[in-house]
């Protein structure tokens, strides 16, 4: 039986045997071992692919390199156009796009159609930026000269994303790399390959309608710690961004540090939320209940701690569990559903894992099991959690990518505060 996906994929124009390895048109297998990429909401399997290795790697920054020498010739206003045009196909394909970014990362279809509208958005920002690569004048002592500052391409990127925002990151880098005259090579997260499949498909599209473009401006390499490591090791690559956990940022900004290169990190957040005594709880409820739950709580940006002034904590307390009972959990794919499935079983293991510790350092869970009944089987599925913590304990220090709540009181304003900067993340 033909999965739905591929109905999606196919008026993207992506082939029926998908590759796991693009130097820009050419397409070809990894040849690397199989990867074999499941579906969050049910378990299904959406494709199955070699996976890229080391030696692709070298042919993806070549063919990159090789392209980088005729990009950063074009204006950058030209360079805008074709942004330009990309923007405009990701728009055609907004709703397909969304569909598959729901059945790999899991993500509610509202969900999904917000984080393709960030790749146009960019687009459009993008566009305008074409224009606007100002340098400074500046008067000179020496007479019959003056100082002019002129921003040069820097070269080919390589751009390292997470499965949790498999589409909208990598178009923040590429799209800017693209109008600065740089070209990309982008390993995505190895299970979302069928979101980058998909853009890379776009943009092979639209680079041959537009004759400046050279053939390799976008590279995709599909495949696994390996060839992330192999790109952050690669001279040729001037600027490694990668975006996902603290310690694979660490270790990426270490080894792009060794060969003086440069690093962009995106990584954990561990965002909190003060709740003064003046509070409108309504709306507190409404702002903390997302901010948590979104995602299933898979997001750098997802709202883990809850700091509550100690006069209201009870009452808020009372109304945040009765808006968490009410939570419409399930497919993802179903109008109405609010919280959709974590990404796989050894997130949910992490998840259950951290409320036990949350309990052994004095923290009182409420909700947080697995769901079993009433949804997709073969998905990891549970009940975001609230946990009322006596403090910022060890637990609540760290980042658990899952839709935990943490909640604590404070009496005045300060000690507040130095408690929502005392985390070791940077969100």
């Amino acid at each position: 039986m033909t999965h739905p996906i591929q109905e999606v994929l196919k008026r993207i124009g992506v082939s029926d045997q998908p590759a796991a390895v693009a130097l820009g048109n050419t397409l070809q297998a990894g040849s690397g071992e199989p990867l074999t990429a499941v579906s969050p909401i049910d378990g299904s399997t959406l494709v199955s692919l070699p996976q890229a290795t080391r030696g692709d790697v070298n042919l993806a920054v070549k063919t990159s390199k090789n392209a980088f020498l005729q990009w950063r010739q074009v204006p950058a206003p030209r360079r805008g156009e074709f942004v330009r045009l990309l923007g405009e196909a990701f728009r055609r394909h907004k709703a397909d796009l969304a569909a598959i970014v729901s059945w790999e990362a899991g993500k509610i279809t509202q969900e999904a159609l917000g984080e393709v509208q960030e790749m146009i958005d960019i687009c459009d920002f993008a566009v305008g930026l074409s224009r606007q690569l100002y340098g400074k004048t500046i008067a000179s002592e020496r007479p019959g000269h003056r100082l002019m500052e002129q921003w040069q391409p820097l070269g080919p990127i390589g751009v390292i994303s997470a499965f949790n925002f498999p589409v909208a990151v990598w178009s923040w880098n590429a799209m800017l790399a693209f109008i600065c005259g740089d070209t990309v090579v982008w390993k995505p997260s190895e299970k979302t390959p069928l979101c980058a499949i998909a853009c890379q498909q776009i943009v092979n599209q639209v680079a041959l309608q537009f004759p400046e473009t050279p053939d390799g401006i976008s590279s995709l390499l599909i495949g696994g710690a390996e060839v992330g490591q192999a790109l952050a090791e690669h001279q040729d690559l001037p600027l490694i961004s990668a975006t996902g956990s603290i310690p694979m940022g660490r270790a990426v900004a270490e080894t792009v540090a060794r060969r003086l290169g440069r690093s962009l990190l995106e990584l954990g957040g561990n965002n909190a939320m003060i709740v003064t005594e003046s509070a409108d709880l309504e709306m507190t409820v409404r702002s903390a209940l997302f901010s948590a739950v979104g995602t299933c709580g898979q997001r750098c940006t997802s709202l883990r701690r809850l700091i509550v002034h100690e006069s209201i904590a009870e009452k808020l307390l009372t109304s945040l569990k009765k808006a968490y009972r009410k939570l419409p959990i399930g497919n993802p794919l179903e109008e109405g559903t609010l919280v959709g499935p974590l990404v796989d079983q050894r997130a949910l293991d992490s998840m259950q894992q951290a409320l036990r510790t949350a309990e052994e350092q004095g923290g009182t869970v409420h909700f947080g099991n697995p769901i079993l009944a009433d949804i997709p089987a073969g998905g990891s599925y549970v009940h975001p959690a609230i946990v009322e913590m006596p403090g910022q304990t060890e637990i609540v220090q760290q980042e658990t990518f899952a839709p935990i709540l943490y909640v604590m009181r404070y009496q005045n304003l300060e000690d507040a505060i130095q408690m929502h900067l005392l985390v070791p993340q940077g969100l």
